[in-house]
């Protein structure tokens, strides 16, 4: 179906194109190239990463975290259920189980009060999932970590730009993996990136990044030949992919204000729905700082969400939903332990992802609010 006002709609800022070509000119355009440096000092240098590469995907990036937590068959991860398959499978793919986490009340977050409860003798990391690019709250997931001496790892596919009491997300985790995805705020198409913060990971990070050899430290001088000297894969990206990317950072101050005024406009234009009861809209703890990666409202249930869905379509407007609750997959249902979650289960039912990109204009918002207020006011 062809939609006036699409859900997401790709934004390209004309200095992809000259990065893309510079590549191309100099001969050289696999990965870890000109433009993937280039990326990764503005990454370490901006938001203090320790040490960041660039991968292929948010996924891959997950795939290097889980590779780096050192797991073993039988060890155990803490994930919150109401996330994307990549955050949990990443994990499984190494023979881990997986132990799911309910919702916050009040966010999609991971419940920090609950997860103490989770951990046994087996459990080895925690994953927390920035939804929205809101912060989860990490004060309480670092202590937990500390007392119980497990990896955090941050899924911040959301979160470029977030912060948490001024920490930028994805450097507070001993790990933490980004998204560049079309439908996120920097975008190469796909994409992803591994910020490592915790120092004795750097090493070996590079390695798993390039096949499990040591081929960067000998392009650097600092080895004589490179061998196969740990387990890895083709995580890292070309760096054509790299060149797009990078004309998207040149122009990150301009993409982010435009989207947290969005972001505001949704918030102040649908407030008066929020207080009459119609409709619950994000909430953003005094510890957070988002960075305008989506908008979202609750309904009452799926049925309410489902017929507003019809609704806006009839009226030309793309609104969707997002994650269905891990925990009762086709896949993996039969090993959950049988809590109910049921925070994770309501945002699965009810929340509802408004149209919401670079280039929506303030017309097109005022069109996806008063088709909103019509739906209610019917």
């Amino acid at each position: 179906m062809n939609y006036r006002i699409p859900f997401n709609k790709p934004h390209f800022t004309g200095r992809e194109p000259l990065h893309v070509s510079a590549v191309v000119g100099s001969g050289k355009i696999s990965g870890n190239g000109m433009m993937t440096q280039k990326c990764h000092s503005y990454f370490e240098s901006r938001y203090g990463f320790r040490k960041v590469l660039l991968t292929s995907s948010c996924t891959d990036a997950l795939e290097m975290a889980a590779i780096l937590c050192d797991l073993k068959e039988g060890d155990e991860v803490i994930i919150p259920s109401y996330t994307f398959v990549s955050s949990a499978n990443a994990f499984v793919l190494r023979g881990v189980r997986i132990v799911f986490a309910d919702s916050e009340e009040n966010t999609p977050n991971i419940d920090a009060t609950r997860i103490e409860s989770l951990i046994t003798s087996k459990t080895r990391a925690i994953v927390v999932v920035h939804y929205a690019g809101i912060a989860c709250d990490m004060d309480e997931i670092l202590r937990i970590s500390r007392e119980h001496d497990l990896m955090v790892i941050e899924d911040a596919a959301h979160s470029f730009d977030s912060y948490y009491k001024n920490r930028a997300l994805g450097s507070i985790g001993n790990l933490s993996a980004f998204s560049f995805h079309e439908t996120k705020n920097i975008t190469c198409g796909e994409g992803g990136m591994l910020a490592v913060n915790d120092e004795k990971l750097a090493g070996r990070s590079e390695i798993i990044w390039e096949k499990g050899t040591n081929r960067a430290a000998f392009y650097r001088g600092e080895v004589e030949k490179y061998g196969w000297v740990d387990i890895g894969s083709s995580f890292l990206p070309s760096d054509l992919t790299a060149a797009f990317l990078f004309g998207q950072l040149e122009m990150a101050e301009d993409i982010q204000k435009k989207r947290k005024e969005i972001f505001s406009r949704y918030a102040d234009s649908l407030a008066s729905l929020e207080k009459a009861g119609k409709i619950r809209l994000p909430y953003v703890p005094d510890y957070s700082s988002p960075n305008g990666h989506l908008f979202y409202i609750l309904t009452h249930d799926l049925a309410e969400r489902n017929r507003l869905i019809a609704h806006l379509g009839k009226k030309g407007i793309q609104a969707v939903f997002h994650y269905l609750p891990l925990h009762l997959s086709d896949y993996y249902s039969h090993l959950h332990d049988g809590r109910e979650l049921k925070n994770a289960f309501r945002y699965s039912d009810a929340l509802l992802r408004l149209p919401f990109f670079y280039d929506l204009t303030v017309e097109m918002q005022v069109e996806v609010c008063d088709a909103i207020y019509s739906f209610y006011q019917g």
